[in-house]
């Protein structure tokens, strides 16, 4: 049964990317006239027996994929006909390698940009910065009231829908050209300028991209307030009296879920003989516009993962919800008769806007939400899910931003935590996949996130052809370099995880010398694949250039480094103060996997490396202990210090104990947790391995069905503050606890609180297992040695108990996740 669920998932996937990468020039107004119509009844239902920590056969993935390609094939070969005097397009080509696969497409379009390699040249980088969208200032005394009824305006908005038409077909200057328009007129017009800046931004993670971006969004939100003011003619006392209004509203619906769900229906009669004033569509329409450009502007600056960028996040979060609970208190008061009185994308703007905060919302963790203090009401993920469900089904022009909300968070959830929410999220991100890719068979948006939820699927190649492909269908377009850095950056990332690190350091550097994200960041993993492939000189070389980077952003765009520029620039610090000895002690690729949460996502022969890998590197460790401590044991006081190496053998562990983990082999990674815990004070540069070695635990003892004690592991990471990447472990916790709720798994009584047991039965085997050694070791040296000897060395053994053995440990230290 299972390998029949297995099968069908592999299907799914596969056909939803294989559509994807079929490119189609001719399909304006056959996909836009389907697009109004198609239902969404074609869905599978989630089957709870799906596995997916299984890896799928990548022969049944190529072979659907090429199949699916050769269907296609006609109907390319017609649109293709003033392109090619042949008019034939080949079949993509597949290899699956431990190399790089690529997919090639013999189009002549794609072929000349092929031809040019995946370097950016000036020309094009020129050209997308004469590109840029902006959007002036708004003059407020001119912007005329809308006047238009529902059905007049759902026919003014057929232009406004194939512009999002064009953005999902990747023809954004077309798109460009249809919203710029009106964008000084109407807020729509302007919002679809604002959401393509806001998809740029995404994209490019670059902060004066973000800062444009914004931009944009606060112009479209002047726009639709002057519009509602011009509409609504308020002289002093009804703007004061509307103020307060405003904010008691907001104050009143910031209660329970925050939507006034107890707003009672008007009677149609009276609706009908205008005995009840109704709000005109057009204001409806500029309130749902300036809610969605808040709330575009709220996740920017949740992104910045900044204190300065929750609060404003907050801030946006308040302003945009109070302008949708507006909206759907009109929308309730006017019942079944709604549509007669508001237009259908206005109503798809309630839906995607309500779900969408509900989401954020509810996958934030209580240190977010304390800082962005936006609401008193507890969010619902479910409401979320179905609000955006229903605006997804409607097909109107906000359906593919509902399909984008729905991937991203099923991806970056079960990114942030596989072992609990893989499951739950997969399938329906491969059934969101295959929705998406019927209406827009060629997006390079989707084949990115097509890319991701193959990934999150164990799929590695498939993923790297999707985004591979994703950057063929954006080349000569507005977002080329944004998408060609984007999808380089996650293909860099497959390569780490399939252990090809000649191709993942190319990639970097490449995309450090382009400047994508962080250079600082770039860098660091350039070297850092390069000290995989033995390469320490070239590495070392890496790693010195980024003080300089590091002190050349911060002194050109006066900001603040990033938690992993900060955490990147302490860890060169610190192998420069030993000139670089200690790096054979470290494996920062491996370190780097692990803070993304790779490991989960690998087959069981890349995680087999990767563990030999991190043993090899702890058996250095032992042995440089050995021959520090058989030269403490021949001369008094020598001047060789002690051997401190809690830091590195604590990240090594805390490595091994997750890929053991991911393995499936959790009885196995309960000694090498029990040893962070037990030095835990001797950890003091890298603070971050402690609350994390805290997560793991509660990994493990869930899934040695000890569920209650491993939320209260979770839980207890919490306590720990001031650490790099605090936030994004909080994440973790938190949709871990919310999963614990779900299920009906509750903390346990507080006076119970659960320790590692530091037994001095434990510490005097670990001290006679040691004493033995060192005895070993003093023999080797001499045969004659006297009792004060015997003595000294004895009490220089009490500074060894750190030394990690792993022989016979774990018969002892099998039962320490007890009380």
């Amino acid at each position: 049964m299972e390998n029949k669920q297995d099968t069908t998932t592999n299907e799914q996937l596969t056909e939803a990317v294989a559509v994807l990468q079929i490119h189609n020039d001719n399909e304006d107004e056959n996909t836009l006239s389907s697009y109004k119509t198609t239902s969404s009844s074609h869905r599978s239902s989630i089957d709870n027996h799906y596995d997916p920590r299984e890896p799928h056969e990548s022969n049944l993935v190529i072979n659907e994929l090429q199949s699916s390609v050769t269907e296609e094939q006609q109907n390319v070969s017609k649109i293709s006909e003033t392109i090619d005097n042949n008019q034939h397009v080949t079949k993509k080509e597949t290899l699956v390698t431990s190399n790089l696969a690529t997919t090639k497409n013999e189009n002549d379009v794609f072929n000349e940009n092929q031809k040019q390699g995946h370097n950016v040249s000036q020309d094009d980088t020129r050209a997308c910065s004469a590109n840029n969208i902006t959007l002036g200032p708004i003059d407020s005394k001119l912007i005329e009231p809308n006047l238009l009824n529902p059905r007049e305006q759902e026919r003014a908005d057929v232009p406004i829908l194939r512009a999002i038409h064009h953005v999902f077909n990747n023809r954004f200057m077309q798109a460009k050209e249809l919203f710029e328009q009106q964008s000084k007129s109407d807020p729509l017009h302007a919002l679809g300028l604002g959401s393509m800046a806001f998809l740029k931004s995404l994209m490019s993670t670059d902060q004066q991209t973000t800062t444009d971006a914004i931009k944009v969004l606060l112009s479209t939100y002047d726009l639709a307030c002057a519009q509602i003011d011009n509409a609504t003619k308020r002289n002093v006392s009804d703007t004061i009296y509307q103020h307060f209004k405003t904010y008691y509203a907001s104050i009143k619906y910031t209660r329970g879920t925050g939507i006034p769900m107890n707003v009672k229906p008007v009677k149609p009669k009276a609706l009908e003989t205008h005995r009840v004033d109704v709000i005109p569509n057009g204001v409806l329409r500029a309130h749902i516009v300036k809610a969605e450009a808040s709330l575009q502007m709220a996740i920017l600056y949740l992104l910045q993962q900044t204190i300065p960028g929750y609060i404003k996040c907050g801030l946006n979060l308040r302003r945009a919800y109070t302008s949708y609970s507006i909206v759907w208190q009109e929308y309730r008061r006017t019942g079944q008769l709604h549509n007669d009185y508001i237009d259908k994308n206005t109503i798809a703007g309630i839906q995607l806007g309500i779900g969408a905060v509900h989401l954020v919302l509810s996958s934030l963790p209580k240190k977010i939400l304390r800082i962005i203090s936006a609401f008193g009401w507890k969010a619902d993920k479910h409401l979320g899910f179905a609000l955006l469900k229903l605006c997804l089904e409607d097909r109107s022009v906000r359906s593919p931003m509902a399909s984008l909300m729905l991937l991203a968070y099923y991806t970056s959830l079960t990114n942030l935590c596989p072992h609990l929410l893989a499951e739950e999220y997969i399938q329906p991100a491969i059934e969101t996949l295959l929705d998406a890719q019927r209406n827009y068979p060629n997006s390079s948006i989707f084949l990115y996130f097509a890319g991701r939820t193959s990934r999150i699927a164990r799929n590695l190649d498939l993923s790297t052809q999707s985004f591979e492909y994703a950057i063929e269908t954006s080349k000569n377009e507005w977002a080329e370099v944004d998408m060609l850095h984007l999808c380089s950056y996650e293909l860099g990332f497959n390569h780490m995880m399939k252990g090809n690190w000649e191709e993942a350091a190319k990639i970097f550097n490449t995309l450090c010398e382009e400047g994508y994200w962080s250079p600082v960041v770039m860098k660091y993993l350039t070297g850092a694949c390069l000290d995989m492939m033995g390469q320490t000189t070239d590495a070392i070389l890496a790693f010195a250039e980024i003080p300089i980077l590091y002190n050349k952003k911060i002194n050109k765009n006066k900001t603040h480094a990033s938690d992993l520029e900060h955490y990147i620039t302490r860890k060169v610090e610190f192998f420069q103060t030993s000139g670089y000895q200690d790096m054979d002690m470290t494996m920062c690729a491996l370190e780097y996997l692990y803070l993304f949460n790779a490991y989960e996502f690998m087959n069981s022969v890349q995680l087999e490396q990767n563990l030999g890998l991190v043993d090899y590197v702890l058996s250095k460790i032992l042995e440089t202990e050995k021959l520090e401590y058989s030269i403490r044991a021949r001369e008094l006081m020598p001047e060789t210090p002690p051997p401190e190496y809690h830091e590195q053998r604590g990240v090594l562990l805390l490595i091994k104990s997750a890929i053991l983990n991911a393995m499936g082999r959790f009885q196995e990674s309960v000694v090498h947790l029990n040893w962070i815990i037990d030095h835990k004070e001797k950890i003091s540069e890298d603070k971050w391995i402690i609350p994390y070695t805290f997560w793991e635990v509660g990994m493990t003892s869930w899934n040695l069905n000890q569920k209650a004690r491993g939320r209260l592991f979770w839980e207890t990471a919490l306590g720990y503050t001031s650490y790099d990447f605090e936030y994004r472990l909080a994440m973790r916790v938190s949709l871990a606890v919310t999963r614990a709720e779900e299920l009906g798994i509750h903390v346990l009584k507080k006076n119970k609180k659960p320790e590692f047991n530091n037994s001095s039965l434990r510490q005097q085997e670990d001290s006679i297992n040691y004493m033995q050694q060192e005895l070993e070791l003093s023999d080797e040296e001499s045969d004659t040695s006297s009792s004060s000897t015997e003595t000294t060395a004895h009490s220089d053994l009490s500074v060894k108990k750190d030394v990690y053995l792993p022989e016979n440990v774990e018969i002892v230290l099998s039962d320490r996740l007890t009380y």
